[in-house]
């Protein structure tokens, strides 16, 4: 069985809970929009049940019901973590998994209006976050190493999305981080993957960490870019000074990266407006917002 035949339905959830989790099926399910590696459903006030439908989904699924029950406790902000393992059956042939739901709205939907406060929030989860990792801890194959190494990366989404009139400052940026000295401590726990739609906002703050499929151990500087990617115009200053413990020679590496995924968030944006598989149309405008902050942004 492929992943295109496989419909995942409302339906398949339910008879998947009565199944093997008899005692949550009553909950009512309700279909939550987006997500590229998994489809989630709603389920209940306090819970959402996520389902692999691309191939290498069940991996990473297996790492988030691995490591999240160990990071979730030390966390300042919500994050979500397995109640539940679904196992592969008849009806559906990959484990899934039933976690807690973080409330919030995604922030590719809506914006943080109290920046000072998201600053010192996402500071302080990271702080937390950024520990040294064990020697069992996941890596990532594309993600986690020195800036220098996704020039190929850069340089397509350069092409695909840069608007000429700062093409050169952006492209400053990049060999900026490029030629920073790279990371010299041990590996610490990322995210590894914090861009809009993967952070919720309540009272226009951040109020939860969502989407931990990328998470490894490696250079902070992967999420330490979320101070321009994430955080309002004017953050990342206070941002850096409550973290604490980013040199500069991170920073540089941290705001090429920041310039790379906003780029990225673009790409998907117009692929998104094309009607594209894959497109998010909200993550165009958060990618050129995240790019507008980086170039304004300087060296601090």
């Amino acid at each position: 069985m492929t992943d295109s035949e496989i419909e995942i339905t409302a339906d398949l959830v339910h008879d998947l809970l009565q199944e093997q989790h008899p005692d949550l099926a009553g909950l009512a399910i309700r279909e939550v929009v987006g997500g590229w590696g998994n489809q989630q459903w709603r389920l209940g006030d306090e819970l959402a049940v996520r389902m692999p439908r691309q191939e290498g989904a069940p991996d990473l699924l297996r790492k988030e019901c691995r490591w999240l029950p160990v990071l979730a406790p030390r966390l300042p902000l919500p994050v979500p973590t397995p109640v539940r393992i679904g196992e592969p059956s008849a009806r559906f042939p990959k484990p899934w998994t039933i976690m807690t739901w973080v409330h919030g709205e995604p922030l590719d939907y809506t914006s943080i209006s109290r920046g000072d406060h998201a600053a010192d929030a996402l500071a302080g989860f990271l702080r937390a976050l950024h520990v040294e990792a064990p020697a069992d801890a996941p890596i990532s194959e594309d993600r986690g190493g020195h800036p220098k190494e996704c020039t190929d990366g850069f340089d397509y989404f350069f092409q695909a999305v840069v608007p000429g009139d700062i093409a050169d400052d952006v492209r400053a940026v990049w060999d900026d981080a490029v030629a920073a000295p790279g990371w010299e401590g041990p590996p610490l726990w990322v995210h590894g993957d914090l861009h809009p739609a993967n952070v919720v906002v309540s009272d226009g703050t951040l109020s939860g960490v969502i989407d931990f499929d990328a998470l490894f151990a490696g250079d902070p500087a992967w999420d330490l870019a979320a101070a321009w990617v994430i955080l309002p115009a004017g953050a990342a200053s206070r941002f850096f000074d409550v973290y604490a413990r980013a040199d500069e020679a991170t920073i540089r590496r941290a705001r090429g990266l920041a310039a790379l995924k906003s780029l990225f968030l673009m790409l998907m944006g117009q692929n998104g407006d094309r009607g594209l598989p894959g497109g998010k149309p909200t993550w165009g405008p958060a990618g050129r917002a995240a790019l507008d902050r980086v170039l304004r942004g300087g060296p601090m």
